[in-house]
């Protein structure tokens, strides 16, 4: 395994351990848990979970991987805020689109050439990406986690 190889496999193992404790926490959670604020006039549980769906659909079409298999969520859980009024999934449809959207990604990511991971993603330019090739498909894996990570801390507080 060659250095480059070699941080891939951390990138990925950072962004498999986050879906797994995330996972982990969503089975843990009643669903009343769920409904609650983070804290006073913040985000709640069911927001926070539906935007992680959200956000990680999104990925394989940034990431070129095949297509989105909810972006009806995005009305709720990306373009408006928590509590704007939006048709929101039950939490049991969210349980099961998270399932869903995790094991379809995480098989994808697995697959992907090493080589490829230093590519351009879809959502920048070639002339953008010629000006900065940091802007790579492994940066939106490092990025998406970090987001991962702040939302998962979140989560943590409805326990």
């Amino acid at each position: 395994m060659n250095n480059e190889e070699r941080f891939i496999t951390m990138v990925l193992q950072s962004w498999e351990t986050h879906v797994a404790r995330a996972g982990n926490l969503l089975n843990e959670l009643q669903d009343e848990q769920l409904l609650r604020e983070i804290a006073p006039g913040k985000n709640r549980g069911i927001y926070l979970i539906g935007h992680l769906i959200a956000v990680h659909d999104a990925m394989n079409a940034i990431l070129e991987i095949g297509g989105r298999s909810y972006s009806e969520l995005d009305d709720a859980f990306i373009n408006h805020p928590d509590k704007s009024g939006r048709k929101m999934p039950s939490i049991d449809e969210l349980r099961s689109y998270w399932e869903q959207v995790h094991a379809k990604l995480n098989n994808a990511l697995r697959q992907i050439p090493a080589i490829t991971w230093f590519e351009k993603h879809a959502a920048v330019s070639a002339e953008d990406f010629a000006l900065r090739p940091e802007r790579n498909k492994l940066n939106v894996i490092i990025n998406r986690t970090n987001h991962f990570a702040y939302h998962l801390g979140q989560l943590q507080l409805l326990k």
